[in-house]
């Protein structure tokens, strides 16, 4: 993938998406899926992991990624500011279920795997407090303090980050347990919507897809396949089923950084 710095980016019209560049990190994946699902075109800006990005800040009033900004429209950087931006630019089958109940479990599910205190939160500390968690070759390293301020980074925080993994794998396995029962290969209702695409790009932080398939440095797949025991019995191989299933028909593939 071609980056644009901010300098070049900044003053561009149309949208443009700010991505942790050369590395699949899962929010920006994720943003990436919901864009391309509702044929929004971007252009792709570079936000460079563990540094300052003092003109993203001064741009955005942000220093991570993903951060999607359209003309001269507020940034929009969380998962459902940047669904209901693709929902608005975009075309083709809506991501967002027209009945209100599924509905209301499609955002819940999202929330589940992508939201503060979810899913990918809680992986996010869970590595933050493992020793074994490595940075890069290179020599960049985590600001800790800026981080803890950023995520609400504490011992307990950490410790509780595996159990919440856990049922969170437990319910999302369940629910694609019933689905199949009903004869729906989907995490709501019988097609795509946007918690099966959030799903299979946050699936990456715990069993990324082959290197052929995603390239990615090799600390970042080390940090990223690591699991504890209880883990990996959590997860479910209807869930890698289901990441493998929404990559070959919805998403493409070889990834591209």
């Amino acid at each position: 993938m071609q980056y644009l710095t901010v300098a070049q980016a900044r003053n561009l019209p149309g949208l443009r998406l700010v991505l942790t560049a050369h590395m699949p990190g899962p929010w920006g994946e994720a943003a990436k899926y919901v864009l391309r699902a509702r044929n929004v075109d971007f252009v792709p800006v570079e936000q460079l992991a563990m540094e300052k990005n003092e003109e993203l800040f001064a741009w955005t009033g942000m220093r991570n990624a993903p951060i999607a900004m359209y003309d001269d429209e507020p940034p929009q950087s969380t998962w459902l500011e940047i669904l209901l931006l693709a929902e608005r630019l975009g075309s083709g089958p809506s991501l967002i279920p027209e009945d209100p109940i599924d509905r209301a479990l499609m955002m819940g599910i999202s929330t589940e795997i992508c939201g503060p205190d979810g899913f990918a939160w809680s992986r996010r500390l869970e590595m933050m407090g493992r020793g074994s968690t490595r940075n890069p070759s290179d020599g960049g390293k985590y600001d800790m303090n800026r981080m803890a301020r950023t995520y609400g980074v504490s011992d307990e925080s950490i410790a509780r980050g595996p159990g919440r993994m856990i049922s969170i794998m437990q319910g999302l396995a369940g629910q694609l347990k019933k689905q199949q029962a009903a004869g729906c290969a989907y995490f709501v209702g019988d097609r795509l919507s946007a918690c099966d695409l959030h799903w299979a790009a946050f699936a990456g932080f715990i069993a990324p897809l082959p290197p052929d398939l995603c390239p990615m440095p090799d600390f970042m797949r080390e940090n990223y396949t690591h699991l504890t025991p209880e883990l990996a019995d959590a997860l479910d191989p209807i869930l890698l089923e289901h990441r493998d299933r929404v990559y070959h028909r919805h998403i493409k593939l070889p990834m591209d950084f």
